[in-house]
């Protein structure tokens, strides 16, 4: 699986990788060994607790570790006439100019205009040129979108 992501939120997904195998590793390992210092695991529940958190870290690792190594640079793209993921585009919806980048599911935060390749509208979009007129399918009904300008 591909992981779509920009040069910063790759470089914040390492950082976070490395972290998570040396501090956080190390801050799990030490709450088992105190757990495991106050007698039965069967029923300590600082022993279970932190077996949990253990299991969640590993979880975490093995998927940044998939992210990172499954990572598809989006590049900034300029003077493409069709949108792409990396694109940021200007459409009219009743009037109302709205701006979208498209970016990939892990760095989509709809609020601020970055919007998924893999989301409805993100797919809408896609391969779509100035001009064009995008019908998008909700759950009240269907949304018209007319591409205005791709950066």
């Amino acid at each position: 699986m591909e992981y779509y992501l920009t040069a910063e939120r790759l470089e914040e997904l390492k950082k976070e990788l490395g972290n998570s195998k040396t501090t956080s590793r190390i801050e799990v390992a030490k709450r088992l060994k105190r757990a495991k210092e106050l007698g039965d695991l069967s029923e300590n529940s600082e022993y279970i607790e932190a077996r949990e958190e253990q299991a969640q870290v590993e979880r975490r690792i093995y998927e940044l570790e998939q992210m990172v190594k499954n990572a598809v640079i989006i590049e900034k793209v300029e003077g493409s006439d069709t949108v792409k993921i990396g694109s940021t585009i200007e459409v009219d919806k009743d009037g109302e100019v709205k701006r979208f980048t498209i970016v990939g599911s892990n760095e989509a935060k709809p609020e601020s205009g970055f919007i998924s390749n893999e989301s409805p509208l993100g797919k809408a979009f896609i391969g779509k040129k100035s001009g064009a007129v995008v019908r998008v399918k909700i759950p009240k009904g269907e949304v018209t979108y007319k591409i205005v300008k791709i950066e």
